[in-house]
């Protein structure tokens, strides 16, 4: 006789839905020579947090800065020690090198660990960095993995830094030949923009961060690219006050985005902010990062211009405006990397490669932000290659139409003046 055997119960058990809601507010600040003494801003922002004090704060300093500013890691030993009530500093300020060096080398993440592990900081510390985006970017990145969070307090000393990458919440390294392939979304504390660093950068690095801006005004703000159009002159010879203006709004237009995108950290596939950059990247990778990040953006954002105009959705005056006022900042639009390898896409020297790796980096389906009309950008998820091939080609075309034009500017005002 066979035993009942009693037959086991399938369960059925649901999914357990949870959700969590998570709010950042963070501000950016506004001063001038924010380590002079009696400049109180950084220090209130530390006292405000309304904790135990004095608190620990490690420094990262952008060592390029460092060459142009020799004072300043006095100012900060003398800055610390004025209110010392408010903060101390948690050991010797750690040099890092400025650019991309900063992001290639994955060595530097490790020693600000063993810095911040040392030195005893916790999650109630603040890391304070400072220097160009690059700087901001790994110095970020340390900070949010050390103990899955230290509160990072960033000053950008770069139009770039204050207007764009010093502002946002992304923070990363470059990795395996690819920009930001290792990163985190973690919003600051604070940032402080102090536009008195603003005076030591190289003319490259002053109009290098206003690509951004260009590209920000022509994707949400026509108004504001009318301001870049009307001051081009007066930016390219480093007028203060414009490029006060030109940082402030640029800087709250991102911070809008942000705030308002439904999507900051960027779990789809679309990012807008990124118009004119999976040709940057790429052209970055390619000119061995001889191209600073915005001088990269300025040719990516006239490429995709052109693309636009190609497919119908600007007008040719449009388009010709756009590059001028890109030409009057100074930015050079052409450069050969952009023709090599054009034939094979997969190539890793093809420019065209860098759409698939820029897809790669979103995740989902490929989207690229074009442009609709000045102020207004479109998004599309195609790339038609041989129509971004005649776009090259028209852009070659048109630097090479305005240097023509400029040479024979310059021989007939030498023949007047001879005459």
């Amino acid at each position: 006789m066979v035993a009942n055997i009693p037959q086991k119960t399938t369960l059925n058990l649901q999914p357990i839905q949870q959700h969590v809601s998570v709010s950042f507010d963070y501000k950016v600040y506004f001063t001038n020579e924010v380590f002079k003494l009696k400049n109180h801003m950084l220090a209130q922002l530390i006292a405000g947090d309304g904790e135990q004090k004095p608190k620990k704060i490690v420094v990262v300093v952008d060592a390029g800065l460092l060459e142009l500013r020799r004072s300043l890691l006095r100012q900060i030993a003398l800055y610390t020690k004025y209110h010392a009530d408010i903060l101390t500093l948690a050991g010797d300020p750690i040099k890092v090198p400025g650019g991309e060096a900063a992001k290639n080398n994955p060595n530097l993440v490790k020693q600000i660990h063993k810095v911040i592990d040392s030195s005893g900081i916790c999650r109630h510390s603040y890391l304070i960095a400072i220097g160009g985006g690059a700087v901001l970017d790994l110095a970020g990145f340390a900070a949010a993995t050390a103990h899955r969070g230290v509160r990072l307090i960033r000053i950008p000393t770069t139009v770039l830094g204050q207007n764009d990458s010093g502002v946002g919440v992304k923070n990363g390294i470059n990795a395996f030949g690819k920009k930001n392939f290792l990163g985190t979304f973690a919003p600051p504390y604070a940032v402080v923009n102090d536009l008195s660093f603003l005076s030591t950068l190289s003319d490259r690095d002053w109009r290098s961060g206003i690509a951004e801006a260009v590209k920000v005004a022509l994707i949400k703000d026509a108004d504001f690219f009318e301001f870049i159009r009307t001051n081009s002159k007066a930016l390219r010879r480093r007028d203060m006050d414009a490029m006060q203006q030109l940082i402030y709004r640029c800087a709250q237009l991102h911070l809008e985005h942000i705030a308002t995108s439904g999507d900051p950290f960027e779990m789809g596939s679309s990012r807008p902010l990124d118009f004119g950059h999976w040709a940057a990247h790429k052209l970055e990778q390619l000119t061995n990062y001889n191209l600073r990040h915005g001088e990269a953006v300025a040719i990516g954002i006239a490429l995709d211009t052109t693309y636009s105009y190609l497919l119908g959705k600007i007008s040719r005056l449009e388009w010709q405006c756009i590059l001028n006022t890109l030409v009057t900042l100074g930015f050079v639009l052409y450069v050969p990397e952009l023709t090599e390898k054009l034939s094979q896409p997969e190539h890793s020297r093809s420019l065209f490669r860098g759409l698939q790796e820029f897809r790669e980096h979103l995740g989902g389906e490929l989207t690229l932000t074009l442009l609709q009309r000045i102020g207004q950008g479109i998004e599309v998820h195609q790339a038609d290659l041989s129509l971004y091939k005649q776009a090259i080609s028209l852009l070659q075309e048109f630097v090479e139409d305005r240097q023509r034009k400029s040479v024979s500017s310059f021989l007939t005002s030498v023949s007047e003046s001879l005459t």
